[in-house]
Formats: C-alpha cells, sequence, structure tokens
C-alpha cells in the first residue's frame, strides 16, 4: 500500500469535492447551490476557498456559464471516479465468501441444541468454510437476549417468546415433548406408553430452574395426577446416561430424544397426554442486519435445519 501523507489534505476540506463536483456538472453557482442544498453565498465561498486551495480559477464565469479551466477538466478525471468509487464504498455491503473467509463465530444454545444441531453443522461448515470456527456458550431464553445485547454471543438458538423490537428471529422448526427410556428395564405393552406406565416409575426433569417440578408436573395435576421425580438438573447431558441404568423415564423435546434414542438405543414415545408444540428460532440483534457473514451463517442454518425438525 503507498503511503498517504494527511497533511497533504489539511490545506483542503474534503466537501469541497462536493462542491466542484455540482460545478462541473451545473455550470451554475446557483444550481451548484441548489443541488447541494445551500445557499448561494455559501457556495460562492466554498469556490474562493477551492480557488486558493488549488491555486486555480477553476471555474470561468462566460456567456455559458460557469466553465471549467483546463486545470478543472484535468483534476474531473481524477476527482470524479474517486466520489464514485467512496460513494460506492460507503454503501455497499462488504462481501463474504465462506470458502476463503476466517472467521469466529460465538453460539448460545442449550446443551441439547447443541448435540442435537452441532454434529451435521460441523459437518457443513467443513465442507463449505473450512476457516470458519464456533464456539458455543450455555445460553436459554431467560440469558440469550442479554447475552446478545452485550455482544457476549452473535447468535441464539432456542424457543425464544417475548423478544425485544430491537431483536431479530428466524424459526428453524418445531419441536413437542416425547418420553425416553431404556426399554430393557422399562416394559411398556404396546408401541405407546399408557398413562398408568407413564405414572408407575419415576422420572428425570430438566429444569432451567434446576427444580423438582415442572411444566409436564402442572399439566399432569391439572389432570388429577402426580409423578416421582428423582433427579433434576438444568443441563441434559445427564439423564440419557442414568436411564440406561435404571428403570426411570424423562421427558424431554423431541430433537433431544432423537439423538439419544441413535447414539445409546434408548426408546422414544409420545406421552400419553397433550403438551403444547414449541418452535427453535435463531436469535440476533438488529445491529447485526449488516453483517454479510453473520447473515450467511443464518441462512447456512436454516438451510440445514429450517423445516426440518430433529425426531
Amino acid at each position: 500500500m503507498e503511503y498517504i501523507n494527511e497533511s497533504d489534505f489539511r490545506r483542503i476540506d474534503l466537501n469541497l469535492l462536493l462542491v466542484f463536483h455540482a460545478l462541473l456538472h451545473e455550470r451554475s453557482v446557483t444550481r451548484a447551490a441548489q443541488r447541494l442544498f445551500i445557499g448561494q453565498p455559501a457556495l460562492s465561498g466554498a469556490l474562493k476557498r477551492l480557488r486558493a486551495a488549488l491555486g486555480d480559477e477553476l471555474f470561468v464565469r462566460t456567456s455559458h456559464g460557469m466553465t471549467p479551466t483546463p486545470r478543472a477538466l484535468e483534476l474531473a478525471r481524477v476527482i470524479e471516479p474517486l466520489l464514485l468509487s467512496l460513494q460506492q464504498a460507503l454503501h455497499a455491503r462488504p462481501a463474504f465468501d465462506p470458502a476463503k473467509a476466517e472467521r469466529v463465530f460465538r453460539i448460545g444454545l442449550s446443551d441439547a441444541l447443541e448435540v442435537a444441531l452441532m454434529p451435521r453443522l460441523m459437518q457443513r461448515l467443513a465442507e463449505e468454510a473450512p476457516g470458519v470456527r464456533l464456539i458455543a456458550r450455555e445460553a436459554d431464553r431467560t440469558n440469550a437476549p442479554a447475552m446478545l445485547d452485550a455482544a457476549e454471543i452473535e447468535l441464539a438458538v432456542g424457543v425464544f417468546i417475548d423478544c425485544a423490537t430491537w431483536h431479530r428471529q428466524r424459526a428453524l422448526f418445531g419441536w413437542s415433548f416425547v418420553c425416553v427410556y431404556n426399554p430393557e428395564l422399562v416394559k411398556v405393552r404396546g408401541k405407546k406408553i399408557t398413562l398408568a406406565e407413564y405414572l408407575r416409575h419415576p422420572h428425570l426433569l430438566t429444569s432451567f430452574s434446576a427444580d423438582l417440578s415442572g411444566l409436564v408436573d402442572e399439566l399432569l395435576r391439572e389432570r388429577g395426577h402426580s409423578r416421582k421425580v428423582v433427579f433434576s438438573s438444568r443441563n441434559f447431558a445427564t439423564s440419557p446416561f442414568i436411564v440406561r441404568q435404571m428403570p426411570a423415564i424423562t421427558t424431554v423435546p423431541t430433537f433431544a430424544a432423537a439423538t439419544w434414542r441413535d447414539a445409546l438405543g434408548l426408546a422414544v414415545s409420545p406421552l400419553p397426554f397433550e403438551t403444547p408444540a414449541y418452535e427453535v428460532s435463531l436469535l440476533w440483534t438488529a445491529a447485526r442486519d449488516a453483517d454479510p457473514a453473520l447473515q450467511w451463517l443464518i441462512g447456512l442454518m436454516a438451510d440445514t435445519f429450517g423445516g426440518k425438525p430433529v425426531r
């Protein structure tokens, strides 16, 4: 890169280049002033400063208006492309080439979503963007918005219901609750677990509040039933290993159940009562709408998981 001496620009206000541009095209002080939305005296004063800075009359009043001097025409060949290039650079969004990019993204999500989504996403990154790296941070609906606002993460994945006006959201896929158990230890007569079978066994609970009661318990109480929760954790990681070892049941989202079924040989059954359906979404701040790299990642995740429930 060639060296730029900033002191060379001190004697000229770069805004004067816009005055030069307007006069070159309008050939009239009045029309140039109107084009720049300034008064005619202000434009005349700017032209005076421009002449002094460049040591040339630049524009001479004739019967054809303000006619550019040879020096002005020579400068125009440089100034006009310069202004056009600057305008394009200021308004154009920077390009992002995933195949060549070196970028680190910080994503906030639960450990269950991390296990369910990251293997497929990392495979696509290895194929399409080998220079892109991810950092996963534990986050859920209670803390992800604040982490986004504090720039601790750039993207969150989860269930987000009430979002601020400065947040952006894009749906990925829907999910519902199902129950998971070891079919060798929890005997089920049919293909679907019955309510009596469900209530007969101890339960493991994943709760962001790490309590022994959750949404499922509220739904059971509304129906006049209760279950015995023997273990509760904020994280999903331990539960599948517990149900492999003891005749217990855990109720989790479909995307978590599918991972445990495929990896650990556990059984998955619909619940014997109705539960709400939910949607996993991407969440980011409006301030990052202009980040082409993040928008590319959002598009990649939507293409990989959008409308395709992990079951």
